[in-house]
């Protein structure tokens, strides 16, 4: 006789611990997690915890009659979307407002104070020559401030230096008119030109060098306005830094403040722009090796490495403090560092940097500069009242809709509602952990749209369920014993299942792109109950049903398992009469003959 085959299916369930055990260990593994990490709620909206509403107003620009317009609004709305979630504060709602408003929402909880700071930074990002440089505090003599010292590397610096022994020699004949001019106008006639200063140039720097103060001031009344702007100017007043350059162009010379590594205010003459932010490619907070202080380094486009080229070439053999470049943030000097070589791709911006604000610095780089000007009109708090009663309101509705799936399940199919709601529980434990996980690791914050996807996922596991069961079923109608049963059915629903979570999962991905703001969380939480969903069915669903279909309850089609073959329209012996009617079904009876 020929020996049966063994059947595929009795192969594959061979060894169903194996699966649950996998799943067990996943879900220890995520609770283990939510234990180090000292996280065992899911991070909450804005909807739902409250946080801040932040109201930035745009303002008119000199020179710029029409620059506030929807292309801009909407460009300087999604810069500050990207900064704001670039730096972990996910769930922020940005959203432009009227002709010249936008409305920044950051939940409780997160970096709300960092990003505060950074939503309506401008972040124009200027390299500008360093003309003269002074202390901070007004004074009407020479007294020189700490300057950064050269490089000898061709790396940029900024080191502070003791400035008590820089005292000008003479204070009548170096007072910083005189310095400011003589030195401003070779720098700025150098950074115009050639590198060599003309035979018409040098003449002019000699004759002012000679000149007296009040000839200079004379001679060139901008230059005076602008010095006297200088000399006045107190670095320690943050209303005098705010306005020194309102109106200022990249092409006008400006006076700026700055804070050395010493952490003092020092005062800047600065030339004219030939570098700005747009000729930034990549930005990134990073520890220098040599100092182990806290850097950002900037990598320029193919246009930019060729005007930095140009401009620090042009730096590189002057006197200090005219061998300098300032970085001008926002019209703040964020450095000042010497140049003893030509730089081209890279720069690096030093200075007295936290992990943090150098990350700030960075962050606010890499996503561009606003094309407007904003300042906060109005910071308020949001509860989290309203959002709390439609939580509450949300979960009443989610219980009372798994109610019902539960009681149709006890009623409809009886012992196989425990693996169901088995099941299910499996799918909760994993899907409570990940969320909890996930807001810290990558920023993801529940709020009502979320919860909703949650509630759907529910209908969609169960679907998967039901669909098991009932291909189950249908092999038991068909005349097979619960075991052969389960593994049979399981191939054509495994089909089923997949196809069915593949078109949820393909929905939820398309939503997630297309869409933006809360509703971004009802997809990232549909599409993540349906991955898990996958896992529950395969890992947990499957295995448990294998081994249940061994047990004397289910296998021997109790009244009360669900698959009770009476109960589903079976007639036994169904296939003992199939074979009974066979051709070669054995000898005929005498008297029915």
């Amino acid at each position: 006789m020929a020996t049966p085959k063994k059947s595929r299916g009795a192969g594959a369930q061979s060894k169903p611990g194996r699966a649950l055990s996998l799943i067990v260990i996943i879900m220890v593994a995520l609770v283990g997690g939510m234990f180090i990490s000292g996280t065992f709620t899911p991070r909450l909206g804005i909807d739902l915890a409250g946080g801040t509403s932040i109201t930035l107003e745009a303002k008119n620009e000199p020179g710029k009659p029409n620059a506030i317009n929807k292309t801009n609004m909407d460009t300087a709305a999604d810069i500050i979307n990207r900064r704001v979630n670039g730096m972990g504060v996910s769930e922020a709602e940005v959203q432009t407002q009227g002709n010249n408003n936008i409305i920044v929402n950051i939940p409780r909880g997160t970096n709300e104070k960092q990003a505060r700071e950074q939503v309506g930074t401008t972040a124009q990002l200027y390299f500008r020559p360093v003309l003269t440089v002074a202390a901070g505090a007004p004074t009407g003599d020479s007294s020189a401030s700490p300057s950064p010292s050269a490089s000898s590397s061709g790396k940029t610096t900024d080191k502070a230096t003791d400035g008590s022994s820089e005292k000008a020699t003479d204070k009548s004949s170096a007072t910083p008119s005189a310095t400011a001019t003589s030195q401003g106008r070779a720098v700025t006639d150098a950074l115009k030109a050639d590198s060599t200063p003309s035979a018409s140039a040098s003449a002019s720097d000699k004759a002012d060098d000679k000149a007296s103060p009040s000839a200079s001031a004379s001679a060139d009344p901008a230059t005076t306005a602008l010095q006297k702007k200088f000399t006045e100017l107190d670095c320690t007043d943050k209303a005098a830094r705010t306005n020194v350059n309102e109106g200022a162009k990249p092409t006008d010379t400006i006076v700026a403040c700055g804070k050395n590594s010493a952490d003092q205010w020092e005062k800047y003459i600065l030339g004219p722009s030939e570098v700005n932010g747009k000729d930034v490619k990549k930005s990134q907070a990073v520890i220098n090796q040599q100092s182990g202080q806290w850097v950002v380094n900037m990598e320029f486009t193919g246009s930019g490495s060729k005007k930095f080229a140009s401009t620090t070439s042009k730096l590189k053999d002057q006197q200090s403090p005219m061998n300098q470049f300032a970085i001008v943030l926002d019209g703040d000097v964020v450095s000042a560092p010497s140049v003893s070589s030509t730089l081209s791709s890279n720069a690096e911006i030093s200075g007295s940097f936290t992990q943090q604000s150098a990350q700030d610095l960075a962050n606010v780089l890499s996503y561009g500069a606003l094309p407007l000007t904003f300042h906060e009109q109005s910071v308020t708090s949001v509860t989290a009242a309203l959002g709390g009663e439609q939580l509450h309101a949300g979960l009443i509705a989610g219980a009372i809709g798994l109610a019902l799936v539960i009681i149709y399940l006890v009623v409809y199919y009886r012992g196989l509602s425990l693996v169901a709601l088995a099941s299910l529980l499996a799918s909760g434990i994993l899907t409570y952990t990940l969320m909890t996980l996930l807001g810290p690791a990558i920023g993801f914050a529940l709020n009502l749209p979320a919860v909703c996807g949650a509630i759907v996922a529910i209908g969609i596991t169960a679907d998967s369920f039901i669909v098991f069961f009932e291909r189950i079923r249908d092999e038991i109608r068909e005349g097979r014993s619960v075991r052969p049963a389960v593994e049979r059915a399981w191939p054509r629903a495994r089909r089923t299942i997949l196809v069915s979570d593949f078109v949820s999962f393909l929905a939820a991905a398309v939503l997630y792109i297309v869409t933006v703001g809360k509703v971004q969380g009802f997809a990232f939480t549909l599409g993540l109950t349906t991955l898990l969903d996958v896992v529950v069915v395969f890992l947990f669903t499957k295995p448990l049903m294998t081994i249940l279909a061994r047990r004397k309850f289910f296998a021997s089609g109790h009244k009360w398992s669900g698959l009770d073959p009476k109960r589903l329209g079976v007639q036994p012996p169904l296939r003992r009469s199939r074979r009974a009617t066979g051709p070669a079904a054995g000898p005929v009876d005498p008297k029915e003959a």
